[in-house]
């Protein structure tokens, strides 16, 4: 068997390990839950973690002196149209357009159905076996992160019973030691507010409970330097003790929360949602060209600092970082352009991550394909600094086509179209590839010179098989490997053509690849983005659909992927939103009225 290099090996194995923790810990089921549970029930005011312990505002230990203000300067002219002229039609393309908006649809009631009998009022429902966990605080997950779905989907009658039963669910107690404060943000806070105003503010409860989610969300800014502690211990709260923000925080979960604060000041009038929101990039903006790759800030940073310093020495787009370059294009249209802040910031990473992130990908089609890698910066035995990228690509990094083809509209970048369709057109190949048709979560795929004077990035066997050689080093007697070796280990692991390796083979329902279809269709109105957003969601409608809901996969290079009894609730709040609204009517969600958070929860713009 062949050996990999130390270093490569070394590297997947931290960031498998920190992004596991990051994205997949769930505590352990407590067995709380495990009776009959009708729709809006409530914990029991004693069945927090600590007896009857329970988290209710206190008066801030560190209060804000002056809050910062909503920027109300409007710019010097309209921000430019994001979504393109609704394409024509003829009468046979709307009848397979309907068609396809049909069965998703069917698959989405499906899978809500299944948590409405099985799992009403938990976070998930386990989907093969019909159980549920809580692994978001136990406050009915699915069902605020699907309201907005519902009344997309003009399902009225599920969306006021939902309504009824979120006005019910109690976010005093909890079974978690910690919350997860960017979960609970970008889920139950971006939820509540999509649904309000999605449905023209008629009702209120939603916002009532918008702001109770944020006023937890909030005591966890309660520090001295006012930055959030991003996992809050709440019961240490609740006892009244003091606290400071983590000298060790993923950029993701401090960077990613700006767009729901801001809508709730602007709801609201009260500033102080928005004022915790600005000083976090206020910080980041101070310490943004101070990093080791100035322009790009690492996984992790130091809140406990004023302000916000950097520590690390690891670069990515994808998982533990995404969701912050994400959000600065979307504030700046959320704010409806009065800011130049987030078109400032977005202008200083990007150029930086085209430069060391940014690869071309080596295929047997010879389609032009592009993703981002990781970055690492690194010390020489001569001291010096050296920037090495390494071509992993994650299902994660898959929503920045549609990031930078948003950016290339509204900040007026025109050549960074083409990019954002080649970063499109890299996920769905990763689809393609794959026997099951469904794209794995990590891989290895091979780059290309970024200098295309100096390759020109054309497919040979030769070229595969030493690609292969050098990722896989050599046997275990130190030889050279032979092409009978390499054969085995292609066929062994499963190896499609243009991936040296697969990392991770899951598939977890994730809506990154088809959230960039989406958006390159908005964005263009051309109709192959639809085609194939339906070869896509036939594979994973076929391989995921369960008797239950719809079920994660174990391995997506199999000709039959295994199931996993798990439905993360972005199932239903983006995966088939995004398929939904690309076969939908093509002014649902428009894009130059609403804004989507990270949880596809569509947000309106101050200039709509």
């Amino acid at each position: 068997m062949a050996v990999r290099r130390v270093r490569v090996i070394l590297a997947v194995i931290a960031i498998w390990v920190l992004g596991s923790w990051y994205y997949s810990w769930h505590p352990p089921d407590s067995g709380l839950f495990h009776h009959p549970h009708g729709p809006g029930s409530r914990l029991p005011p004693d069945s927090a973690g600590s007896g009857a312990l329970r988290w209710e505002k206190r008066p801030p230990r560190y209060p804000v002196e002056k809050f910062a203000t909503l920027p109300t300067n409007k710019p010097t002219k309209r921000v430019p149209r994001v979504q393109a002229t609704k394409p024509q039609e003829t009468t046979a393309d709307k009848d397979i357009r309907l068609r396809r908006l049909a069965a998703v649809e069917g698959s989405f009631k499906h899978s809500w159905d299944g948590y409405k009998k099985y799992a009403w009022g938990h976070d998930e429902i386990k989907p093969i076996s019909g159980l549920h966990k809580d692994p978001f605080g136990g406050w009915a997950a699915t069902l605020v992160d699907s309201l907005d779905s519902l009344w997309l989907l003009g399902m009225k009658e599920d969306f006021e019973l939902a309504v009824g039963a979120s006005e019910k669910i109690d976010f005093g107690t909890t079974e978690l030691r910690d919350i997860n404060i960017f979960e609970t943000t970008i889920r139950y806070l971006g939820g509540f507010l999509a649904a309000f105003e999605l449905s023209n503010k008629e009702y209120p409860g939603l916002l009532k409970k918008a702001i109770e989610v944020a006023d937890l969300v909030m005591t966890a800014f309660d520090t001295p330097n006012h930055m959030p502690i991003t996992r809050f211990p709440w019961q240490k709260y609740a006892k009244g003790e003091s606290q400071t923000a983590r000298s060790h925080v993923l950029l993701a979960e401090i960077g990613s929360l700006g767009l729901e604060l801001t809508k709730l000041s602007q709801l609201t009038g009260d500033l102080q949602y928005y004022d915790a929101a600005q000083r976090i990039y206020d910080g980041l903006e101070k310490d943004q060209q101070k990093t080791t790759l100035p322009g790009l800030w690492p996984v992790v940073v130091d809140a406990s600092k004023t302000s916000i310093k950097s520590t690390g020495d690891s670069f990515t787009l994808g998982g533990m970082s995404d969701s912050t370059y994400e959000y600065l294009g979307k504030q700046y249209l959320l704010l409806g352009g009065a800011s130049n802040q987030p078109r400032k910031m977005y202008e200083g990473f990007i150029d930086v991550a085209k430069k060391h992130l940014l690869r071309r990908a080596l295929n047997p089609d010879n389609i032009p394909l592009l993703f981002f890698g990781d970055a690492r910066v690194v010390t020489t035995p001569s001291g010096e600094k050296q920037i090495v990228t390494s071509p992993i690509a994650q299902h994660l990094t898959c929503f920045t086509g549609g990031m930078v083809g948003m950016a290339a509209k509204i900040f007026e970048r025109p050549a960074d179209l083409d990019i954002a369709e080649q970063l499109t057109d890299g996920c769905v190949w990763s689809y393609n590839k794959t026997v099951s048709g469904i794209g794995p979560e990590i891989f290895h795929f091979i780059p290309c010179d970024p200098d295309t004077t100096k390759d020109d990035c054309q497919w040979s066997e030769e070229r595969w098989t030493a690609s292969m050689k050098k990722y896989w080093g050599q046997n275990t007697k130190g030889e050279a490997l032979s092409d009978q070796q390499l054969n085995n280990i292609i066929e062994t692991r499963r190896l499609p053509q243009g991936m040296v390796e697969v990392d991770d083979r899951r598939y977890i329902l994730r809506p990154e690849a088809i959230e960039s279809v989406f958006m390159m269709y908005r964005l263009t109105g051309d109709s192959k983005f639809m085609d194939k957003a339906w070869t896509m969601f036939e594979a994973v409608e076929k391989w995921t659909r369960s008797k239950h809901a719809a079920a994660a996969l174990d391995d997506v290079t199999t000709s039959h992927p295994g199931q996993v009894d798990s439905m993360e609730s972005f199932w239903l709040a983006e995966t088939l939103k995004y398929f939904y609204l690309i076969f939908g009517d093509w002014e649902l969600a428009n894009l130059d009225e609403w804004v989507l958070n990270t949880e596809a929860h569509p947000l309106r713009r101050a200039d709509a």
